[in-house]
C-alpha cells in the first residue's frame, strides 16, 4: 500500500512539473500565434482530463487491492492463531499428561525408598543379632526349630535335651534302634569366615583359614564329646551351619576339614541339606512305625480272616435256604397247576337229567399226585 501510494506522488509530481513547463513554454511563445496557444491549451486540458481519470480508477484498484489484502491477512492471521491455539492446547495435555506420568513414578519410588529404607534397618538389626555370639547362637537354635518343627511331628523330637550329666542338646532326633536318637547342634563361626572374606593378600587369606578350619574343628570337637553318648545317643550327630554360604566355603575350599569331622561322626549340614536329611528321617520314622504295629496288623487280619469264614459258612446256610424255598416255590406251582385242571373240568361239566352221569363223577374223583411239573422258567 505505501509503495502505490509514493507512485501516485510522483505521477502528480510529474503532472504538476509538465503543466509548469507547459505554462513557461506559452509564456516565453507568446509571441506565436493565438492558434497555436489555444491548441496546446486544449491538448494540455485532455490530458489533465485523461490522467484525472486514471488517478481516479489507480485509487479505485488500490483500494480494492487494499481491501483484499487486508481480508487475506485476516484470514490468514485466524488460521494461523488457531493453529497456535491447538498446538498449545495439545502440548498442555501432554505435558499435564507426562506431569500426572511423574507423579505416580516418583509415588512408586517414594515407596521403593520407604521399602529400602527398612530393608536397610532390618540388615543392621540383622548385623547387630550376628555380632553378638550369644545372639547369633539364639539365631541358629530359632532357624533348627523353625525347619525341625516344619518337617517333623512334635512326638518325634525334643529341643534343649538332657544327655549325660548336665548336657543339652539344641535338639534330639529320636529314632529307633539302630541308629538311635541323633543330637543335632547349631554352630556359626562367623568371625573365622568374616575374616577369611576380609583377607586382602594371599598371607592373609592361608592364615584367617587355618584360623577358620581351626574353629570349625574346635566346634566338631566339642560336639563329638558332648553329644555322641555310647548307650544313650546314636553313634554319630549332626552339626547345623546356619549360613549356606559359610557351609559352601568348608565343602568347597577345605575338605580336609570336612573328612576330620566325618571320622569323629559329626556330620555338618545347612537348611537346606538339612531339609533333605529331615525327610530321610522322616521316613525311617514311619518305616519303623509300622513294624512297631506289625503284630497289631497280623492280629487283625486273623480276625478278618475269622470273620470270612464266618461268612462264607452264612453264605452256604443261605443258599441251603434258596434251594428249600426253590423246591417249596415248585411244589407250590405244583399244586396250583393241580387246582388249575380241577377247575378246568369242573367247568366243562354238563349238567343233565340222566340218573347216571358218570362223567360227572368221573371230573370228580380225586387224581394222583404224579401230576407233570411245569418246566422252570429260566433264569436268564
Amino acid at each position: 500500500m505505501e509503495s502505490t501510494g509514493i507512485a501516485l506522488l510522483i505521477l502528480a509530481l510529474a503532472i504538476v512539473a509538465a503543466g509548469g513547463g507547459i505554462a513557461l513554454a506559452i509564456s516565453r511563445g507568446r509571441g506565436a500565434s493565438t492558434a497555436r496557444s489555444d491548441e496546446i491549451v486544449e491538448r494540455l486540458a485532455a490530458s489533465q482530463a485523461t490522467l484525472s481519470g486514471r488517478l481516479d480508477q489507480m485509487a479505485t484498484s488500490a483500494a480494492a487491492s487494499q481491501a483484499e489484502l487486508r481480508r487475506a491477512l485476516d484470514e490468514r492471521l485466524a488460521d494461523v492463531t488457531k493453529r497456535v491455539g491447538d498446538t498449545l492446547g495439545e502440548q498442555g495435555r501432554h505435558q499435564q499428561t507426562m506431569l500426572e506420568g511423574l507423579k505416580e513414578r516418583l509415588a512408586v519410588i517414594d515407596s521403593a525408598q520407604k521399602n529400602i529404607a527398612e530393608l536397610s534397618g532390618q540388615v543392621v538389626g540383622l548385623q547387630e543379632v550376628l555380632s553378638n555370639k550369644q545372639a547369633r547362637g539364639a539365631f541358629g537354635e530359632v532357624q533348627l526349630e523353625n525347619l525341625i518343627s516344619s518337617m517333623l511331628p512334635p512326638s518325634a523330637y525334643k529341643l534343649q535335651a538332657p544327655i549325660g550329666d548336665n548336657r543339652r542338646a539344641d535338639c534330639l532326633i529320636d529314632l529307633p534302634n539302630p541308629p538311635g536318637p541323633i543330637a543335632v547342634d547349631a554352630k556359626f563361626p562367623l568371625e573365622g569366615y568374616r575374616a577369611l572374606r576380609n583377607a586382602t593378600d594371599d598371607a592373609g587369606r592361608t592364615q584367617a583359614g587355618r584360623n577358620f578350619s581351626a574353629s570349625v574343628l574346635k566346634h566338631v570337637g566339642d560336639i563329638a564329646d558332648r553329644y555322641i553318648v555310647p548307650g544313650q545317643t546314636a553313634e554319630s550327630a549332626l552339626m547345623f551351619i546356619p549360613s549356606e554360604a559359610v557351609y559352601a566355603e568348608l565343602h568347597a575350599n577345605f575338605p580336609d576339614a570336612v573328612d576330620k569331622a566325618h571320622r569323629k561322626r559329626v556330620y555338618m549340614v545347612s537348611p537346606t541339606t538339612l531339609m533333605a536329611t529331615l525327610n530321610t528321617v522322616r521316613a525311617v520314622l514311619r518305616d519303623a512305625r509300622m513294624r512297631e504295629q506289625a503284630h497289631i496288623i497280623q492280629h487283625e487280619v486273623v480276625k478278618m480272616l475269622d470273620d470270612v469264614a464266618r461268612l462264607d459258612d452264612r453264605v452256604g446256610k443261605l443258599e441251603r435256604h434258596f434251594d428249600q424255598a426253590d423246591r417249596d416255590i415248585k411244589d407250590i406251582r405244583t399244586s396250583a397247576n393241580k387246582i388249575t385242571g380241577r377247575g378246568t373240568r369242573i367247568t366243562q361239566i354238563e349238567l343233565g337229567d340222566e340218573p347216571d352221569d358218570e362223567p360227572a363223577a368221573a371230573l370228580l374223583s380225586p387224581e394222583p399226585d404224579a401230576v407233570p411239573e411245569p418246566r422252570a422258567a429260566s433264569s436268564g
